[in-house]
């Protein structure tokens, strides 16, 4: 059974997940022309922002709707894969603490929401029953 805390600290940490993933992503792909050129200073093309935007919009769209346990896991991968490769990328460019605190934070919140997931969110292993 879940407790009251643990609920509120999910629900608190997914929304503002969400909300983060699902921002940066529709930046993305609509290209915002600062995206486009912080994209081109970490030294990536600018068709990834596409790429990056569409996956997090399915991504949050997964981690909300009830169900799909395994996609969900693979949900919190792609965002955990996502957000620690933007920060090294933040880094191995030398850019300032500013740049890096937003992945960061998502990066957290990322690894917060996952480990505070209900049971019912969770992918459950098979026993062998």
């Amino acid at each position: 059974m879940m407790t009251k805390r643990n609920k509120i600290i999910y629900w608190i940490a997914t929304v503002w997940l969400s909300l983060g993933m699902l921002s940066t992503g529709i930046v993305q792909l609509i290209r915002v022309k600062e995206e486009v050129e912080a994209m081109l200073h970490l030294g990536y093309p600018p068709y990834f922002l596409t790429i990056l935007g569409v996956w997090k919009v399915l991504g949050v769209i997964t981690v909300l709707v009830p169900g799909f346990a395994l996609l969900k896991e693979w949900a919190y991968a792609g965002f955990f894969f996502t957000m620690s490769g933007a920060v090294y990328s933040h880094l191995a460019t030398g850019n300032p603490i500013s740049e890096i605190f937003p992945p960061l934070l998502l990066l957290v919140l990322t690894i917060v929401s996952w480990y505070f997931r209900p049971i019912e969110r969770r992918l459950i292993p098979l026993t062998g029953k």
